[in-house]
């Protein structure tokens, strides 16, 4: 709960001051897709997963919350879903790999590994920490959670920020 540090400007002689009541060991988790199709609107898919300590003592996302996001992005966008992901380790988890083969509608392909600049949700997390969380002390989790679904909100409304992380990975959408 840390907040990331950015600039801001202020009254000359009064230099604004953030303060931090201390660190919490909980930790906050989102998963995301950037869903691209010709001729439609970007969409954002998330799912944020606090950690309350109470779920096998796993902090993270598990490989079924990821499959659970997925299940919503099919029925969401209605239709079959091809994923390019990075290599997180829980994505490759054997459960996930098995469930994912068995289904008609999902086609996975993995970027390479050590290329987050190839995959577009990292944009998304900088606009987010950039923006939203920047210069912020959050005093509960409930607060950091809001302050994140209230971001990732703004920018899932909005097509051009979710097309300019594309854009600036240098890949580009064809269509089938």
């Amino acid at each position: 709960m840390t907040p990331p540090q950015a600039r801001t400007w202020s009254q000359r002689g009064r230099t604004p001051v953030v303060r931090v009541r201390g660190r919490s060991r909980r930790r906050v988790s989102i998963a995301a897709l950037t869903c691209y199709k010709p001729g439609r609107r970007s969409r954002l898919i998330y799912r944020p997963r606090r950690d309350d300590g109470r779920r096998d003592g796993r902090m993270s996302f598990s490989w079924r919350d990821y499959r659970d996001l997925l299940i919503a992005a099919h029925q969401q966008l209605g239709g079959p879903i091809v994923i390019i992901r990075d290599h997180l380790d829980v994505r490759k988890a054997a459960d996930l790999r098995e469930w994912a083969a068995a289904q008609d509608w999902l086609t996975i392909h993995h970027l390479p590994p050590y290329a987050p600049d190839l995959n577009p949700v990292e944009g998304i997390w900088s606009l987010l920490r950039r923006g939203w969380l920047s210069n912020v002390a959050f005093s509960t989790p409930e607060h950091l959670v809001q302050r994140i679904r209230r971001g990732l909100r703004h920018i899932q409304y909005r097509s051009h920020p979710i097309d300019g992380c594309l854009a600036e990975t240098g890949l580009t959408i064809r269509p089938a």
